[in-house]
């Protein structure tokens, strides 16, 4: 293991990121300094080295090696995957150091594990997996009757600008969304107002409120 007091003042300034990344994403983020004065030892600084099973004055993955000795070292490398030693799935980053010469010097790695996010990913795909041939239909179908495309999909498509469930949604946020909706001309359409009022689990006479208090403000 190389000593702190050995290594490059820019690789050294790097340190306490090591622990203060670890520390604020956990366990499953590995946070590695590499000095590329000796690859063979070239892990000076590691939280979290259960992630891949190494220590200080560990080498560099494989992987890295590689790149670092055929001089693919010119751009940092964000968010890919690999696996560790045990099968472990992993999302990285390298971002390599230069010195006031712009020479390759070392680099700083996160290595989150992920696994058990790809698992529960693959959970909840299945769990929220829809027929394609659903289509959405309104609660009270005697005052709604049969309501147009263009309206459903204006409806669709300002929920997805929104970015929330329906059931998160605040006032403010309904609110913004019927302002969005009346600027596209949805309330134009025969049915918008009830059909608005049924997607957002609010009254048909709150719609009227929103628009009222929309119009008041332009």
């Amino acid at each position: 293991m190389k000593m702190t007091t050995k290594l490059n003042p820019i690789i050294q300034s790097y340190i306490p990121l090591v622990k203060g990344i670890a520390a604020t994403f956990g366990s499953r983020c590995e946070v590695v300094l590499h000095d590329f004065t000796d690859l063979q030892h070239s892990i000076v600084a590691i939280e979290n080295g259960h992630v891949t099973g190494r220590s200080s004055g560990s080498p560099m993955t494989e992987s890295s090696l590689k790149l670092v000795q055929n001089g693919k070292v010119d751009e940092d490398i964000v968010n890919y995957t690999g696996k560790s030693a045990d099968g472990r799935v992993l999302k990285s980053t390298t971002v390599f150091i230069k010195d006031e010469h712009q020479k390759v010097i070392g680099c700083f790695c996160i290595n989150f594990d992920i696994t058990e996010l790809v698992g529960a990913r693959s959970v909840l795909n299945d769990i929220m997996k829809i027929s394609e041939d659903f289509q959405e239909r309104p609660n009270d179908a005697k005052n709604l009757n049969v309501v147009s495309v263009v309206l459903t999909d204006l409806v669709k498509e300002t929920l997805d600008e929104v970015g929330k469930p329906i059931i998160y949604l605040s006032k403010d946020d309904k609110v913004m969304m019927v302002d969005r909706l009346d600027q596209k001309g949805a309330f134009l359409i025969k049915g918008a107002i009830d059909y608005v009022a049924n997607v957002l689990c609010v009254s048909r006479y709150t719609i009227y409120n929103y628009l009222d208090e929309i119009r008041e403000t332009k």
